[in-house]
């Protein structure tokens, strides 16, 4: 598929390169002990590689339970000032476009935020149990006074299944998850949020274009965004290349069709390009890692790289992208104990790799001698 066609958008452009204040955290404090009491207060971490998998060794995501939208109607979440405190991590693209989409429309006057990681060590814990809020002092979110974000999604749904994801965007008068909807949490800080951005913020959800950057946000998540984690997820090894083959075709398709245009939709920034950008700047920072023989780097795509970099230059990208931490939360070599779950690709398929194969694919090199049959000079 591809969308080289879409018109561009026509609509004057805020000026969002401005100087801002980023926002800082500090580094994470140690690993703290666990007592017996609070682990049996706590779920366990359900794994990615068992539970959100088939058959074939498919990756597949789970879905969001939380993603009721925002508004004054039944069954909405009301668009209140200081009602909500969005919890993110460096790491995770999902989270990482809805930190930078805050900061875009100056909504960090009115929702709140904090980090959460993995500790340096969780089998000192004995189980993982996810993210934590390791930047605070004794783990403890200041705000919701939990040092586990599961045990937010546990006072929202007791006995929840499923791994507790962010970005979640917590209700802060009742303790409880207000929505956790990836893919569409930006969209209701764009339009539901709206009186609260600030003057002159950026209209990244234009109503001309909402239909274009709708079916491109779409194909994107299915091609790019959550294509990278079908490869790095992937345990059978069927799965694994047609994830990758998909993956780079995206790229291929993306990289002609910035050859003729600034951003992803014509000349100004939009919600599509928040999306692609976050997963550029872990391509070959962290997902490399993961991916195994890598087709390109990002740095081979002469238009997405330069692409990246534009973006890179705004504040409210460059202030929430940290490439060191977030590569070294992809390194993942298979020991037991690592707390991350992505594992490299050596570790993953090491007794299915045929590099005789790989290796002796033809090199084409013959046409630059002038003795194309031979490979050495003999003795004399």
């Amino acid at each position: 598929m591809s969308f080289c066609n879409l018109n561009p958008q026509t609509v004057a452009q805020p000026d969002t390169t401005a100087a801002t204040t980023p926002q800082r955290y500090p580094e994470p404090t140690e690993t703290l002990p666990l007592s017996e009491e609070a682990i049996s207060q706590i779920r366990p971490r359900v794994s990615v590689l068992v539970a959100e998998q088939d058959a074939n060794g498919n990756f597949i995501r789970q879905d969001n339970l939380f993603n009721q939208g925002f508004g004054e109607g039944e069954g909405l979440n009301p668009v209140e000032e200081g009602r909500y405190r969005l919890i993110w991590a460096k790491g995770c693209n999902w989270s990482n476009r809805a930190s930078i989409v805050r900061d875009l429309l100056g909504l960090d006057r009115i929702i709140s935020v904090n980090l959460v990681g993995r500790p340096a060590d969780w089998t000192a814990y004995g189980q993982d149990y996810g993210w934590e809020f390791i930047y605070d002092p004794q783990h403890l979110d200041p705000v919701l006074g939990v040092r586990f974000l599961n045990q937010v999604y546990e006072n929202s749904y007791p006995g929840f299944p499923g791994r507790a994801t962010v970005p979640a965007l917590i209700d802060i008068k009742t303790g409880t998850v207000a929505n956790n909807d990836y893919h569409h949490l930006t969209n209701y800080f764009e339009t539901a949020f709206r009186p609260y951005h600030k003057p002159g913020a950026p209209d990244l959800y234009p109503e001309s274009l909402r239909a274009d950057i709708d079916q491109l946000n779409e194909w994107l998540f299915h091609n790019v965004n959550n294509g990278v984690y079908k490869i790095q997820f992937a345990t059978g090894f069927a799965a694994y290349l047609e994830a990758y083959d998909n993956f780079y075709a995206a790229l291929d398709i993306l990289e002609s069709r910035l050859a003729g245009q600034r951003y992803l939709l014509g000349d100004y920034v939009t919600d599509s390009d928040v999306r692609l950008y976050v997963t550029l700047a872990r391509l070959d920072t962290a997902y490399g890692q993961n991916l195994g023989p890598t087709k390109h780097r990002l740095v081979d795509y002469p238009n997405l790289w330069a692409y990246a970099r534009d973006l890179w230059q705004i504040p409210a990208f460059q202030n929430n992208t940290y490439f060191k931490d977030f590569s070294r939360s992809f390194n993942h070599d298979g020991r037991e104990g690592s707390h991350s779950a992505f594992k490299s690709f050596t570790a993953r398929f090491i007794d299915q790799i045929d590099f005789a194969a790989w290796w002796g694919r033809p090199s084409g090199r013959q046409s630059l001698s002038q003795d194309p049959a031979h490979k050495f000079l003999t003795e004399s």
